[in-house]
């Protein structure tokens, strides 16, 4: 079985991971090295399972804590080239293996699987990770707008830890600059709750059992509005799985992810 471990989501640090038969791999390492190993402890993620490090891209807030990280644990960082060569300087003791366009790694019982991402970052990614069952995670967040190549991606996923950055509503009354209101809604910025939830609707289909809201802004979301805009429209489309908000400052606790029964939507904590 599948487990999902959401460590922590947010402008100030994102990290997940995905563990099957006793292996691991984390999806971003956001926070410092110290910060990961105590929430991971708190969740009950065991990091000496851990296989490797994947990485969307080279933002502090996504990567930080790898350099450290892969070499105390000793273990590849997976990166796009472009997010390597950022990188490189600080990662003089981990090792490298690329995701190239269409490619897929095999780590472990993992295949992983990425695409590019419409956001302003050397060379950033969505990714998804396959386990032996069939079960697939698929994490895509500082999207700026979904483009084919990740609807493609997150096609037929039995999870799905997706951006609603922010309410577009609060972002105007912000009090953000106009020049940094419109990087966080423009094409390379962030998706807001309406357009996660619309690019959900499209990606349903009988097998998806979890879908996680991940990377809301403090300042121009809550959970409760994300989960708001999100779950009616779910519920439109015959959504039976959980809907999870993730938290900047704690983990979620553990999800295992299993082919959904066919019941009410159940709203996670």
């Amino acid at each position: 079985m599948m487990r999902l471990y959401v460590l922590g989501s947010g402008s100030r640090g994102n990290c997940c991971a995905v563990e099957v038969d006793g292996v691991a791999i984390l999806l971003d390492a956001g926070f410092s090295a110290r910060e990961i190993e105590r929430r991971a402890e708190t969740a009950g993620l065991d990091l000496a399972r851990v296989a490797g490090i994947a990485l969307t891209h080279e933002h502090g807030d996504h990567a930080c804590g790898a350099p450290r990280l892969a070499h105390r644990l000793g273990v590849p960082v997976l990166t796009a080239p472009g997010t390597w060569d950022r990188l490189a300087p600080t990662m003089r003791r981990a090792t490298h293996q690329a995701i190239g366009l269409r490619g897929t790694v095999e780590l472990g019982p993992f295949r992983v699987e990425a695409c590019p991402t419409s956001h302003d970052a050397a060379d950033p990614l969505a990714l998804a990770v396959r386990g032996p069952d069939g079960t697939a995670v698929g994490v895509a967040y500082d999207l700026g707008r979904p483009t084919a190549a990740v609807r493609y991606l997150l096609k037929n996923l039995t999870a799905i830890v997706l951006e609603a950055n922010h309410d577009e509503v609060q972002l105007r009354t912000s009090g953000y600059p106009p020049v940094v209101q419109r990087r966080i809604s423009g094409s390379a910025g962030h998706l807001s709750n309406r357009a996660a939830a619309e690019l959900l609707s499209e990606l349903h289909h009988p097998g998806l059992a979890v879908v996680v809201l991940a990377h809301l802004s403090q300042r121009c979301n809550t959970a409760d509005d994300a989960r708001a805009t999100v779950a009616p429209v779910l519920r439109r489309v015959g959504f039976g799985g959980s809907l999870h908000v993730a938290a900047q400052d704690v983990p979620l606790a553990p999800i295992d992810v299993v082919a959904p029964e066919r019941v009410q939507l159940r709203l996670g904590l």
